[in-house]
Parts: structure tokens; C-alpha cells; sequence
């Protein structure tokens, strides 16, 4: 089963986090994100029954190997697009910041090659 966008989100909050803090608690999330705790909960939950997370109740989060993968994948995804919109098109970093954590979800494979194949060809 894959995630939903919004627990894409909560992975990817988790992964820059975990970088800058190395250990990532709910409370954590809950300020990164700007969302309350119960609703943090509630994602480490479902993510934890997916097998994305390990967290023992109400412990430090951790990814398991498949959680990692998931979450690095729309990490770089997320850069591949902002890099996109500010390179090649000149968007200011905020506007491109914002645009590529809605387009990161829906955005298709192939779309995601030719803007890296673009990127790649460009001095």
C-alpha cells in the first residue's frame, strides 16, 4: 500500500528532522509541521502500522528500512522540482518551495526523468 500525501509529508518531516536533531519525537513534528500532536499520533500511527516508523508509545521515532527509502525518495523529489522551478524557471525559492511539496505527490515517474535529464544537460 502506498502513503497518502499527507503522511508522505509527515515522513518527510521526520527524515529532516532526524538530520538535524537526530532524535525526532511527535512534539518535534508537531512544530515542524504546524499541526497539533493528536494529529502527529494519529500519522506515526498509521505509518507504524504500514511499516514505515518504529515507535514505542510515546518514544523517540525512527525509520525502518523501507520507511528511509519512502521518505529519501520524496526528499530528492522534492529538490529535483524546486531545482526545476528556480533554475530553469527563474521561481523565487519560497514560491518553489511550496509549489514542489504539493507537485512532489503527483507528479508522474516520467516527468520526474525528463526534469532530471534537463537539469542534467543544463551548464
Amino acid at each position: 500500500m502506498d502513503v497518502s500525501e499527507s503522511l508522505e509529508m509527515y515522513l518527510e518531516a521526520v527524515l529532516e528532522l532526524e538530520a538535524k536533531n537526530s532524535v525526532v519525537r511527535s512534539v518535534d513534528i508537531a512544530r515542524f509541521l504546524g499541526v497539533t500532536k493528536p494529529s502527529v499520533n494519529r500519522a506515526m500511527s498509521n505509518l507504524k502500522k504500514e511499516g514505515y516508523i518504529n515507535q514505542e508509545p510515546y518514544g523517540d521515532i525512527s525509520f525502518t528500512e523501507k520507511g528511509r527509502n519512502k521518505a529519501t525518495r520524496i526528499h530528492e523529489l522534492h529538490h529535483v522540482i524546486t531545482d526545476f522551478l528556480v533554475k530553469s524557471l527563474g521561481i523565487g525559492i519560497e514560491v518553489a518551495e511550496a509549489d514542489a511539496c504539493r507537485m512532489e505527490h503527483v507528479i508522474s515517474p516520467e516527468t520526474v526523468k525528463a526534469i532530471k535529464a534537463y537539469l542534467r544537460s543544463q551548464p
